[in-house]
């Protein structure tokens, strides 16, 4: 994995004692939890750890990484709070390495990089996953901009679906799908949104 790192924006937006998102999962992940393999899994930018927690809860052995030690010690303690296990690594996601064939199931949720950031990384999920493993993704489209109800406020970090199929080529599709949904998360996903919902395997 990659080397620790500071990450000063997030570190400051999650140095309270409150969930800034919520301990709840996501619901469009809850959703498909029992179509995801238990196995190994891997939570990309899992911040406060809430989705982490839940699949961990479901017998998931999962690493859940981010930019933020400050995120992740929340975590944990979440975990810890919910009787689960999980492990934590703090890293750029940039940096990350994802061993090839290693994954039973990668998740994103609400994950937004900057478009050749994504890319690199997507690369990275696409081999990272064992065959018949599952990319689960949620995140903003462009169309987020005009409700303001969280979520990036740069074009460069919101996703579209087109983007994203090229990007996850190598992948066979379940579920692909752009959308407008309540998203109740927190205090910074606070009512409609426009999302993009992606579940691939890898063949």
């Amino acid at each position: 994995m990659a080397k620790p790192i500071k990450n000063t924006m997030w570190d400051e937006r999650y140095d309270t004692d409150e969930y800034v998102y919520g301990i709840h999962p996501n619901k469009f992940l809850v959703s498909i939890a029992d179509r995801i393999p238990v196995g190994k899994t891997l939570c990309l930018g899992e911040g406060e750890g809430r989705n982490a927690v839940y699949l961990a809860s479901l017998g998931h052995d999962v690493l859940a990484v981010d930019s933020s030690a400050v995120g992740l010690k929340k975590a944990r303690r979440l975990a810890q709070q919910q009787g689960v296990e999980i492990k934590t690594t703090v890293a750029n996601l940039a940096d990350l390495e994802i061993q090839p064939n290693s994954w039973d199931a990668i998740i994103s949720i609400f994950c937004h990089l900057p478009e050749s950031m994504r890319k690199e990384l997507h690369q990275k999920v696409s081999a990272g996953l064992r065959s018949g493993g599952m990319y689960v993704l949620e995140a903003f489209t462009p169309e987020q901009l005009k409700y303001k109800t969280g979520g990036p406020l740069s074009a460069d970090l919101l996703y579209n679906l087109s983007d994203l199929t090229e990007e996850l080529s190598t992948l066979e599709y379940d579920h692909s799908l752009e959308l407008e949904r309540d998203v109740l998360e927190g205090m910074f996903h606070t009512g409609r949104a426009a999302v993009v919902q992606v579940i691939a395997f890898k063949p």
